[in-house]
This record gives C-alpha cells, structure tokens and sequence, in this order.
C-alpha cells in the first residue's frame, strides 16, 4: 500500500479503505468510475472521477471504467465517446480495464432465473402506475401484488417468454420478493427486469429484456470484485438493495458501498436532464458551449485538467450535502493559469491613439516577460510605433473620482514603454470619442521617469500598424442566483438564466504573433483575464474565449451593492 500524500486530506473514505487494508479485510483497493452513457459528464463526475481514480493510485490499487449502459432507450455511442475522451484528458488512465454492464447480461440472466427457482423473484403483470399505487408511502406499507405468489413454474416460464419477445413493453416486469411493508421503499419488491424493445448499442436486438440499474450495478461491482463501491449520497437509501442483491446471489465478491456528498455548484444547474433541456431548447450551442459545467465545456472554455484536479483536492470528500461557491473553481484556474500561461496584449474595445510626437514610420520593439511568475519563458518583442490601440475604458473625458486613467492632460505609463499625455479627443458627428491625440516623454522609455515623477495607472495597448484582428467571446456565469433550484413556488428554474451570460465583440486588436495561436492554448491578457483559443478559431482569425477574469468581479459587484 502507498500511503497518502501529505497534500492529500485524510477524508472519511480513504480513512475507511486505510482502515481496511491495515485490518487485512482487503490485501488491494480496487475501485470504479460507473457513468451511464446518456449525456456528457460534468464538474460533479470530475470530482467522482478524481475521487475513485486517486483513491486507487494513492493506495497502489486500480479502478476500472464501466459504462453502466442497462436503458438502450437513452444511451448512444456519442456519450460512450465523450466519456472516454473526458476521462483521458482529466490525466486519468484505466489500462485494460474498461468494462460494460451489458458485458454481463448473460450473467446477469443465470443468476436471475438462480433468484426465481429460490422463489426471491416474480413476475408481476401490473402496471407501472399501478405498482406506484402498491408500493405505498413512507408512512404507510405496500400491499402485495396479486401475481406475486405465482409458482416458480409460472415465473420461470413467464420470465423466458419475456426474453423471447412475446409481451409488449410495460406489458410485465421482474420484480425481487422482499418486503412490501419495509420501511425502506427500494425494499418494497423492487423492480429488477423490464421489457425494452429497442436496440442497445453494443448487444444490438439480442435482449429486449434489460436489468434495472440497482440491480445491475450491484452485480457489475461484485463481478469486477470492487473493494469499495463509491457513490453520491442520493444511493444511500438504495444501499439495502444493493446489500440484499449481492447476499442473494452467487457473486463471486462482496463489495461496500459507500456514498458522499455529491458536488452542487453556485449559478449553475448539474442535473443531466436539466442541461439536456438546455441543450435541445437552444438556450445554449451544445454540450460543449463553454457557459455548460460539462467537462467538454468546461476544456473549451479554456479550463485545464490540473485546475479541475486542484478543484476536487480543494472541495475534499463531505458526507453531507453543501452548495460550493463556484469561485472556488475560478481560482484553481486562476492559480494554475498564473504560474504557466503567457501573458500577451489585447485590445478588445479599441480606441485609436496617435503620439504626435513620435517619429512617424519609426517602430521599435519592446522587450517584455513572457510571464513574470516564471523567468525562465523569456521575453518576447512587441512592435511599438506611433498609433496604437487602447481600451475605451482606458479614457474617459471627464475622469469620474479615483479613476486615475487617461483623460485630457493626465499622464498615464504604457505597458513596458513610455509615459503618454493626453492632449485632447476626437469626435465623430454624433460626439463619440474615435481617436486620442497624446504626447510621450521619450526619456521614459522602460516605465521610468529621470525626475522622479510617478504615474497612477499603467494601460496596456497595440500597434495599430502590427495589430492583429480577433474576435472575442466573454462568458459569464450561466445564471444570475446562486441557487437556481431555488425558484420558489411559480417560477421556473430557467427564469434565472443570465441573459449576459455570453458578449461577442469583434475587431479586437492583439498583438502580433497570436493570430495562428493553436486551438486550446491558453494566455492572460494583460489586464483582461485568462483566454483560451477557440475551436471556431480559422487561419488568421482567431477566436479566444475569456475563461475567467483576473478576479472575481461578481464578488467585487456584490460588495458595492
């Protein structure tokens, strides 16, 4: 066994795992990640995936990759693909062991006809409403199915023609005899078998009977002898069934599950059918648009699997459920960004200046930091001549108090260069300011003035003659409530969808050299933020995505209200 790192917290499951390989329970950790192939993953199965993943490698253990696929109605291939590939990118690896339930409904089917010879098991020809209504309440006990005493003659006989393709669906179901006044509803003779005439997407139309998930679950860990079966707390109550499935069955394993608090995020939704929803009505371009918590989204709005890993190192394993501040998502990013991303010069709302004192045609290049945190990626040059790009929120006409930026007469320290006056602005027929008229001190070049004088603020800027066009996507948080479940009577969780959520500016301006930038590589514009490269990006024009501010400026808004 390898022991924990010193990084690592000692949460209560890797106490347990620790506690069952010291006691001799278990000589190996084996573990799995199960998703089921009907949607892409998000940030919360990151944090599953790290857990299980990181659980086997901290104590020299393995985990295994299955793809729980019992409901062919709504799995596909694309979702059995995107999974792969999220795991894969996320750093985590599963050699060989990359499993299927399906890869055991041959099992799955001997060891049921094992439960209706013991008499543990019927067929029931009620509905699914009607099962409902039998089930009872929590505070009041089922009754009994009027088939459920059926002969092990009639079930067996009925359960083949079941497989044979003779009923329609919802016509019967496989029902385990348990207990219908237990005080646990999953106990109440959970269903283990439907009928499903459709076609899966590894068996093809070999079964139009498929196994409940519960149920398959259970005996998929067991098979895979699972030491520790790892799970979202919503399968606390279900952990009787999964008990009673492996006591009842001659599995080969006997696995524990254990369950924790699963990840819910501030501004956003995490429920499959909820972003499905948001997906089929338009309200966002795909899986992978870059407002989504999907991890395609997540890695095309510039986010990193180190920044992701860092995340559920920080979130730590709960057993109780809690609503995680989204900023602390941001800040793993900010923090792995900082340390690796070149920084680089962009000009997203540009505002022309010329530097009438400055030789006209005369250009030199500017020595700046690749990164200022790391020395060792260098410098690079950036062209500097006598019209240049800025901010328009760089200037204001009439400064408003403490803004310490350019105005008429202000002097302000270009970004590696030279301090700039502003003496006067140009305006269009409409009283628009559309160009700067400055002046620069040349004995300031560096950022330094031989008297002494100081300067308030720093802009950063580009060449206008070098520059380079971009567009420009700025994505915010996908809604405007920290809790959007939390509608309250007569509203709709979908009401609180922030409708600044997504701004595309074109014409940007960057600086030389980002044009051709390839797809997902990552810098910080100075000032701006961080930004990755988008995939709709073409030769010569690129598109970058903001994936976060330098700071939390909702945190900043909320404290000026």
């Amino acid at each position: 066994m390898s022991p924990t790192s010193a990084e690592t917290p000692v949460d209560f499951i890797r106490a347990i795992v620790r506690e069952d390989l010291e006691s001799g329970k278990h000589d190996t950790v084996r573990t799995r990640f199960p998703p089921e192939p009907n949607g892409y993953l998000h940030i919360g199965h990151a944090k599953s995936i790290c857990l299980n993943f990181g659980i086997a490698e901290e104590f020299g253990g393995t985990c295994n990759l299955r793809f729980d696929d019992t409901n062919p109605t709504k799995e596909d291939v694309e979702y059995v693909d995107s999974i792969i590939d999220a795991v894969h990118w996320l750093g985590f690896d599963w050699d060989d062991r990359l499993y299927h339930a399906s890869d055991y409904f041959d099992q799955i089917y001997e060891y049921t006809l094992g439960l209706i010879r013991e008499g543990k098991a019927y067929v029931d020809d009620l509905s699914a409403d009607e099962i409902r209504e039998y089930r009872g309440t929590l505070t009041e006990p089922g009754r009994e199915s009027p088939y459920r005493n059926r002969s092990v003659e009639e079930n067996l006989e009925l359960f083949e023609r079941m497989r044979r393709g003779e009923f329609a669906d919802g016509e019967r179901v496989l029902r385990a005899k348990i207990d219908m006044a237990s005080p646990n509803l999953n106990l109440r003779d959970p269903v283990l078998y439907r009928i499903r005439h459709a076609t899966h997407h590894r068996t093809g139309d070999k079964w139009c009977i498929y196994p409940m998930y519960d149920y398959t679950h259970a005996i998929s860990d067991a098979l895979e002898h699972i030491t520790h079966s790892l799970c979202t707390l919503e399968f606390e109550d279900h952990r009787p069934l999964y008990d009673w499935t492996v006591e009842n069955l001659p599995v080969p394993s006997r696995p524990r599950q254990i369950e924790f608090a699963r990840l819910n995020l501030t501004y956003t939704v995490m429920s499959k059918r909820k972003l499905l929803q948001l997906v089929q009505e338009g309200v966002v371009s795909g899986w992978d648009d870059p407002r989504m918590p999907t991890i395609v989204g997540l890695r095309r709005r510039g986010y990193t699997p180190e920044a992701i890993r860092e995340f559920a190192a920080r979130v730590g394993v709960a057993k109780r459920e809690n609503l995680v501040d989204v900023a602390l998502l941001e800040d793993a990013l900010r923090d792995d960004l900082n340390r690796r991303a070149p920084r680089a010069m962009a000009v997203l709302r540009p505002l022309r200046v010329v530097i009438e004192n400055y030789p006209e045609g005369q250009v030199e290049e500017i020595e700046i930091p690749v990164n200022p945190e790391d020395a060792s990626m260098g410098v690079r040059k950036v062209p500097f001549s006598r019209e240049l790009y800025i901010e328009q929120d760089d200037f204001r006409e009439v400064p408003p108090p403490k803004y310490f930026r350019l105005s008429p007469g202000r002097e302000v320290r270009l970004r590696g260069t030279y301090f700039l006056t502003c003496e006067r602005a140009v305006k269009d027929a409409d009283g628009n300011v559309i160009e700067l008229r400055c002046r620069y001190d040349p004995a300031t070049r560096g950022g330094a003035a031989p008297d002494g004088r100081r300067v308030k603020a720093t802009i950063h800027w580009v060449s206008a003659a070098h520059a380079r066009d971009a567009e420009v996507r700025l994505y915010d948080r996908l809604f405007s409530v920290p809790d959007p479940h939390d509608a309250g009577e007569g509203r709709d969780w979908k009401s609180f969808l922030n409708p600044n959520s997504l701004t595309v500016l074109t014409g940007c301006k960057i600086e030389p050299g980002l044009e051709d930038a390839p797809v997902f590589s990552h810098y910080q514009f100075e000032r701006q933020g961080y930004f990755c490269v988008d995939p709709d990006s073409t030769p010569g024009r690129p598109v970058f995505n903001r994936s976060v501010p330098l700071r939390d400026s909702w945190a900043r808004l909320a404290a000026s209200r």
